[in-house]
C-alpha cells in the first residue's frame, strides 16, 4: 500500500464504495425499525395525525428501497463507473442543434440533482443556435449504470421557434453513453490503427485556445470510432483525455460484443431506426419511452432533468428480460 500510490488509491476507493453500500443498508433497516416503533406508539395513542406522518415515511422508504433494489442489479463490469455522454444533432440544421442543446441541459440538470460533477470535454457549436455535437464526462459512482440505457435517438416534436410560419417540426438527436475505464481495463490500441488530427478549438477561451491547434481528434480506423477533445489549453492534455475516451469507447464496444450487440453505431442515420424516446410539446404534451411504454405528461420537468422514472423503467425492463 505504501509503496504503490495507485494501488492505495484504488483500494481506498473500493473501501469507500463498500462502506457507502453498507451504510445504505443500515439506513434502510433503521428507518424501517423506527417506523415500526412509531406505528405501534401511534396505534396505542390512536393519533391519526401521527399515523399520517408514518404513511408518508413509508412512501419515502418504499421509494428509497426501489432505487436501492435496482442498483443491486448493477452487476456489469462497468456499472459502478463514471461515464462519457455524447450528443449529436440529427438532420434539420438549427432546429436539431437547438434540440441537442436542450438534451445537454437535461443531462446536466439530472447530474446536478444526483450530486454528480460534470466536465465538458468537447463542444461543436451551431452557426445560429444550439450545438452540432458535444461530449461530457459525468463523474460519480454508478453514473454509467444509471445512464447506459439512454443510448439511442431522442425525438422532439414542437412548434419551431425558428420558423416564422410557426409550423410544427420533428427533430432528432442521438445520445451515446460509454463508461470511463481505468488502467486495469486491458484494451490494446495499435498506433498504426490511429489517425490523429489537430485543429483550433471553437468557442470562448481566449487567444491561446482559438489561435493554436490545441484541440485533438483521434480516429480509430478499424472500428470507425472518432473521439475529440478541446477542453484544455494544452494539446498534450487534450491528447491524453482523447486517448482515455478512445479506450473507454473500445471497452464499451467489447461489452456490447459480449452481449451480442456488437453492431457499430452509424451516426449518419440519426432518425427513426434507433429511436428510444419521443418528447412531444405540440399539439399536446407527453414524453413516451418506446421501449417500456412509460408515458409522462410533465415535459417541462423532464427537460429540467427529472428523468429518473424513465431510467428506472428501462433498468427494470432489462432485469425482467
Amino acid at each position: 500500500m505504501w509503496l504503490d500510490q495507485q494501488k492505495a488509491k484504488d483500494v481506498m476507493q473500493e473501501k469507500s464504495q463498500l462502506e457507502a453500500e453498507r451504510n445504505r443498508f443500515f439506513k434502510a433497516e433503521n428507518d424501517f425499525l423506527d417506523l415500526k416503533t412509531m406505528l405501534k406508539f401511534a396505534e396505542e395513542e390512536n393519533d391519526e395525525h401521527f399515523i399520517s406522518e408514518i404513511e408518508n415515511g413509508i412512501k419515502k422508504l418504499e421509494s428509497y428501497l426501489k432505487i436501492y433494489q435496482l442498483e443491486c442489479f448493477f452487476s456489469g463490469e462497468a456499472d459502478q463507473n463514471s461515464c462519457y455522454l455524447e450528443i449529436h444533432a440529427g438532420a434539420g440544421g438549427t432546429e436539431a442543434q437547438d434540440w441537442a442543446q436542450m438534451l445537454l441541459r437535461m443531462y446536466f440538470r439530472w447530474a446536478e440533482n444526483h450530486k454528480y460533477s460534470v466536465d465538458l470535454i468537447d463542444e461543436n457549436v451551431g452557426e445560429e443556435a444550439g450545438i452540432k455535437s458535444t461530449t461530457i464526462r459525468i463523474n460519480g459512482i454508478k453514473a454509467y449504470g444509471w445512464l447506459k440505457s439512454e443510448s439511442g435517438v431522442h425525438r422532439l416534436v414542437r412548434i419551431s421557434p425558428y420558423d416564422s410560419n410557426a409550423r410544427r417540426h420533428t427533430s432528432f438527436a442521438s445520445v451515446d453513453v460509454y463508461p470511463v475505464v481505468d488502467e486495469s481495463a486491458n484494451i490494446e490500441i495499435n498506433d498504426n490503427d490511429l489517425r490523429i488530427d489537430t485543429y483550433r478549438a471553437s468557442g470562448a477561451g481566449g487567444q491561446h485556445v482559438n489561435k493554436t491547434e490545441s484541440a485533438i481528434r483521434i480516429t480509430h480506423i478499424s472500428s470507425g470510432i472518432v473521439v475529440q477533445c478541446q477542453t484544455d489549453r494544452s494539446q498534450h492534455r487534450n491528447k491524453a483525455i482523447a486517448f482515455e475516451m478512445l479506450k473507454s469507447r473500445l471497452y464499451e464496444l467489447e461489452l456490447r460484443k459480449r452481449e451480442e450487440q456488437s453492431n457499430a453505431i452509424d451516426k449518419s442515420e440519426i432518425g427513426w431506426g434507433r429511436q428510444i424516446r419521443s418528447y412531444i410539446m405540440q399539439p399536446y404534451q407527453m414524453v413516451k419511452d418506446l421501449r417500456t411504454g412509460l408515458e409522462k405528461g410533465n415535459i417541462s420537468a423532464i427537460l429540467d432533468g427529472d428523468i429518473d422514472e424513465f431510467l428506472q423503467a428501462s433498468i427494470s425492463a432489462k432485469i425482467a428480460n
